[in-house]
């Protein structure tokens, strides 16, 4: 059985996200830890702690990503806001530690027409200013694969090898895989010749060894768009090939995959129909046909 999630909301509390991945069926999952569009930051409390470990057992998923605030910027050239995304990063970090969280995932950042290799070093001097505040804490950040749109960093493999190469502690940073981002930033992967080319170059760059987690999605926009536009899964650009591909290689067995697909269609919730669209996908029998929420076939 693969490993198969998607990023459910944290709205009716930490742990109520887990009950919803046990609900779809799902063996992973993907949350914030906080609102994910503010700055305002908060303090996880025991009893919250304890009801996300009590739910994780009950619900008997172990594998559990979080993903940072979409304000953080560790590439910015202002200093205010490189002080503010490593601090808020640093919490991210202390959060994920106390829930015992051990991958995080991070956007690399934005080098506002600064230049992208100066970006780059401050991604890495950033990450490690941070690491070294974090002490023991052995979370891992994933640095995900971006489109590329305006000037963002992370649209290349090269790029993330630029980034790893200056972290410090290699134990403690690794890839996310964005099947969307990747197809708008150039990489063809809509049939196997150049999927094959892609996940070769993805290794002999980066090395398959460092990839904790694939996310799947479909793109609205076409190859090289360097748009960041998710698209339910073979309703894009992409295609049903393109994910039986990443489903079907048995270098990628030990991964876990976690959809950010849009919630809704025509105001139906379409999560159960993307898992399942992927279970199909990867062989396996539909093991959820009823929406958790409507209680509706799927």
């Amino acid at each position: 059985m693969i490993l198969l999630g998607a990023h459910f909301s944290i709205a009716n509390g930490l742990h109520q996200a887990i009950h919803t991945a046990r609900d779809y069926g799902c063996n992973t999952l993907q949350i914030f830890t906080k609102n994910a569009s503010t700055w305002k930051e908060r303090d996880i409390t025991k009893k919250e702690i304890d009801l996300f470990n009590q739910a994780r057992e009950e619900a008997g998923i172990e594998s559990i990503f979080s993903h940072d605030s979409y304000l953080i910027n560790l590439a910015s050239p202002e200093e205010k806001k490189y002080r503010m995304s490593k601090r808020a990063m640093l919490r991210e970090i202390n959060r994920c530690a106390l829930l015992q969280i051990p991958f995080l995932v991070m956007h690399p950042g934005s080098h506002r027409d600064s230049g992208e290799v100066a970006g780059m070093i401050r991604i890495a001097d950033g990450i490690n200013a941070v690491l070294d505040k974090a002490g023991s804490c052995q979370v891992r950040i994933l640095l995900e694969t971006t489109a590329g749109q305006g000037s963002s960093l992370g649209r290349t493999f090269e790029e993330l090898a630029f980034i790893i190469e200056k972290v410090e502690d290699k134990n403690r940073i690794g890839v996310c895989l964005d099947t969307c981002h990747i197809f708008a930033a150039g990489y063809d992967i809509r049939t196997k010749a150049s999927y094959l080319e892609t996940i070769e170059s993805f290794d002999r760059i980066l090395g398959l060894k460092n990839l904790h987690l694939i996310h799947l999605n479909d793109s609205k926009k076409g190859l090289g768009s360097r748009m960041d536009r998710h698209e339910h899964i073979g309703e894009g650009a992409i295609g049903e090939d393109g994910f039986r591909f990443f489903l079907n290689d048995s270098r990628l067995d030990r991964l876990p995959f976690i959809l950010e697909t849009p919630k809704e269609k025509d105001g139906i919730e379409y999560d159960q129909t993307n898992l399942n669209r992927v279970r199909r996908l990867a062989g396996e029998e539909i093991c959820v046909k009823v929406s958790p929420k409507t209680g509706k076939d799927v």
